[in-house]
């Protein structure tokens, strides 16, 4: 690690739900859940969960419902019965890129070296700034809660990795800095899922080995971890463990793609699980395209990332005649690209990526991929 640099990540707290918040305080310290259909213009209904019938997934919950259980990506139904008294909105896409622009914003105005890392979260390089850390990092969060009324968790390490571990334990409305010292007393006891890049699947063979917690993974030969992992992924667990990352924060706005994966709790069957599926990678759709309208951008190049149960990665790819940022037409390329690939053993990861990327100003008038409403196909159909 380099001791010099200030690495920070800013995560906001629960972020659509908290945006949701804002206009129905009401509902301040009860469990919300946030998903199913998008909202209508106009149209903010307010149900319980325990009334939901569909095969919709849960974009976010707030922290109250988190303690019952429901978490990002989980199916509606399943929800509704871990917490069937929670509250249920639909997703106000357009009112979370309001807020994602307004707190960005705030946060260039006092640290401008900042990487986009999505709605509702960003890396920061903070060394130049001559401002002792935890008052910079106060300062921060500050400025994101006059710009928006929300709040947000703040992580300071010498690199992204440890920022990132960082920002998440003492949430919502945390701070936590940390140096070189800190790895072994406050990172070493935490548990090896801890570090962005050990999945579930990861983590599960990890305890399988003897290995819980980061100080564990820090203690293995790295050799033997080769052994079991592979080269590439058994030496970057070595390296992470150890708080090791010199990735720098990269502030360029001209990305080549935009994508978006999920690592499942459990390896899940294209047949038995199919409606979980179609759920999830619908989800994943619509996510990208909620990225490209917020960044600005369509593209052309639509692609598919599987991981299957044995690890096997396996990627396809679609061109479209015109660029796109529409929510159905990616999920009905991404369809086209699910069918050919064989679906006959268990997937562990499932990921939807967009490239060949051009600005929506820079189109012509009428070039972009209209809106076609027709009906979805199910995971594999």
């Amino acid at each position: 690690m380099t001791a010099l640099r200030r690495i920070a990540h800013l995560d906001m707290d629960a972020f659509y739900a908290s945006v949701e918040l804002l206009s129905r305080p009401e509902l301040r310290g009860q469990p919300v859940v946030v998903g199913g259909r998008r909202a209508v213009s106009g149209e903010r209904p307010l149900e319980r969960l325990s009334g939901y019938v569909g095969r919709g997934v849960a974009t976010t919950a707030t922290y109250e419902a988190r303690a019952l259980g429901v978490h990002s990506g989980i199916g509606l139904m399943k929800a509704a019965q871990l917490a069937p008294d929670a509250w249920l909105l639909p997703a106000d896409f357009e009112a979370y890129r309001h807020y994602s622009r307004l707190f960005k914003a705030a946060v260039r105005e006092i640290a401008p070296k900042l990487e986009d890392r999505g709605i509702d979260e960003i890396y920061l390089d903070l060394t130049d700034i001559p401002v002792e850390t935890r008052a910079l990092a106060s300062q921060l969060k500050q400025a994101v809660r006059d710009a928006t009324g929300l709040s947000c968790s703040i992580g300071v390490a010498p690199n992204k990795l440890l920022a990132k571990i960082c920002s998440d334990l003492e949430k919502p409305d945390g701070l936590t800095v940390i140096s070189e010292a800190d790895l072994a007393p406050r990172i070493w006891p935490l548990p090896a899922k801890k570090i962005n890049g050990i999945g579930p699947k990861a983590n599960e063979k990890l305890e399988g080995l003897g290995i819980r917690s980061i100080g564990e993974l820090a203690a293995a030969d790295p050799q033997w971890l080769i052994g079991h992992f592979g080269r590439s992924y058994g030496a970057w667990l070595h390296e992470a463990s150890h708080g090791r990352d010199e990735r720098e924060v990269v502030t360029e706005s001209e990305p080549k793609s935009i994508s978006r994966e999920t690592t499942f709790e459990r390896d899940l069957h294209a047949k038995h699980d199919r409606e979980t599926l179609s759920r999830i990678f619908t989800d994943l759709c619509e996510r990208v395209a909620g990225d490209l309208q917020r960044k600005g951008y369509a593209g052309r190049s639509i692609g598919i990332k599987l991981r299957f149960e044995d690890f096997r990665t396996v990627t396809r790819d679609h061109s479209l005649p015109v660029p796109t940022q529409d929510a159905k037409v990616i999920r009905k390329a991404a369809g086209e690209c699910l069918k050919r690939v064989p679906l006959e053993k268990r997937l562990r990861l499932l990921g939807v990526r967009i490239g060949n990327l051009v600005p929506v100003a820079e189109l012509a008038q009428g070039a972009a991929e209209p809106y076609t409403p027709y009906s979805l196909p199910l995971f594999g159909d």
